[in-house]
């Protein structure tokens, strides 16, 4: 396989933006992404997009969506597709366009997502969020996104004596990262306190336990490797990733206080880049739910199963731990415009090893290897990207 390296990344703030439609926020980002080539680039050079989104806006899918969004930036004739897989669209138009350049196929292509869920009412998006379980035994049975994940929180509580009170920690430290993120939906700090007391939502969650809908979009540029130094003096290099699937339904799997499919990822992308967790200095996690960060830390391997409250009480994934976790906010704060999270990890992970945060106060510093953890619904699909700066 050829080398993949990342050369430029662009995204829009996340929020609730109606004046702006996916044709909008798409350029947007992708007027950012050209901006951050320093080097300077002819964007004719880009032979694929893989973006990835869940609707077109209105809760309601758009057949051509690709080409459609290439064509307004200007390049109507690049190979187009999006790429749908729940909430993890965009790691999964990231991990195409990984595939796409490691093969040799293409020397130059965008990964991308984009999302307009601001534009339906409450009622509407919790249905329309539902396709993307079991719709037979879940979804028309009257379940929730919200509501699955509860079960999982209440079964990881029941089996590890996880106290409703972690939960909130991971609210409170994700938005109190989010302050210093220009990018980010909600940049706003809560005390632990208010994080506990918010409006019940299902139990034990309440309102500041789930992730909001957000506007948004996010472009990144890959290349081969061999190629990167024309167009920057500091790319990222994608060094793993990992893709992998897991039953949709939860009652059928063997376990959900872990995703399988997360799990599998995460080795398939350790194994690649030749490296294991103690390696990685920072991370993006997938945080949909408070209790899908604490998953995490367990399913990519930051500490045991079950142990996840530990490295919360220890304040390991703190800014100044040794593990940060979701410096940017995470989807909890950040906020979650579904197909663009993954390659809105990404861009994250791209401006922090370059140094470039926007914000120097949230600049992680000696970070050289991070990762990124995109999950689709509530565990049916995972994708995770070992990423390595570019003077190692």
């Amino acid at each position: 396989m050829q080398d993949v390296a990342i050369i430029g990344a662009g995204q829009t703030r996340y929020g609730d933006f109606p004046d702006n439609g996916v044709k909008e926020l798409f350029a947007e980002a992708y007027l950012e992404m050209i901006q951050s080539v320093d080097k300077g680039l002819d964007p004719q050079q880009i032979g694929s997009a893989y973006i990835g989104n869940l609707s077109a806006g209105s809760g309601y899918q758009l057949g051509q969506l690709a080409p459609l969004l290439m064509g307004h930036v200007g390049l109507p004739h690049a190979h187009a597709v999006r790429v749908e897989n729940a909430c993890g669209s965009g790691g999964y138009a990231l991990y195409s366009a990984a595939c796409a350049v490691a093969s040799g196929k293409f020397d130059m292509v965008i990964a991308a997502g984009v999302e307009k869920m601001r534009d339906v009412s409450s009622t509407k998006g919790k249905y329309w969020l539902g396709v993307s379980g079991d719709t037979e035994y879940e979804r028309l049975a009257g379940s929730t996104f919200a509501g699955i994940y509860a079960l999982m929180a209440k079964r990881y509580m029941h089996e590890y004596g996880l106290k409703r009170e972690h939960l909130s920690m991971v609210a409170v430290k994700n938005h109190r990262n989010a302050v210093a993120n220009p990018k980010a939906q909600f940049r706003k700090e809560i005390t632990l306190d208010k994080a506990m007391s918010g409006v019940p939502v299902a139990d034990p969650f309440n309102v500041w336990d789930c992730s909001p809908t957000s506007d948004g979009a996010a472009v990144v540029l890959l290349c081969n490797a061999k190629i990167a130094k024309q167009f920057t003096d500091k790319p990222v290099y994608l060094k793993g990733f990992g893709a992998a699937s897991d039953y949709l339904a939860i009652h059928d799997r063997h376990t959900f206080t872990s995703l399988v499919a997360a799990q599998k990822a995460a080795a398939e992308a350790y194994k690649q880049a030749n490296v294991g967790p103690k390696d990685i200095n920072f991370a993006e996690v997938h945080d949909c739910f408070t209790i899908a960060e604490i998953l995490a830390y367990g399913d990519l391997g930051f500490c045991e199963v079950g142990q996840a409250q530990r490295l919360l009480e220890e304040g390991t994934t703190q800014p100044d731990g040794r593990l940060p976790v979701n410096a940017s906010g995470g989807l909890k704060a950040k906020g979650h415009p579904l197909g663009a999270t993954g390659c809105g990890q990404a861009t994250e992970i791209f401006k922090q090893l370059r140094g470039e945060a926007k914000e120097p106060s949230r600049q992680i510093q000696n970070g050289r290897i991070a990762l990124s953890h995109n999950v689709g619904g509530s565990g049916g699909t995972a994708a995770v990207f070992i990423y390595q700066r570019g003077d190692e």
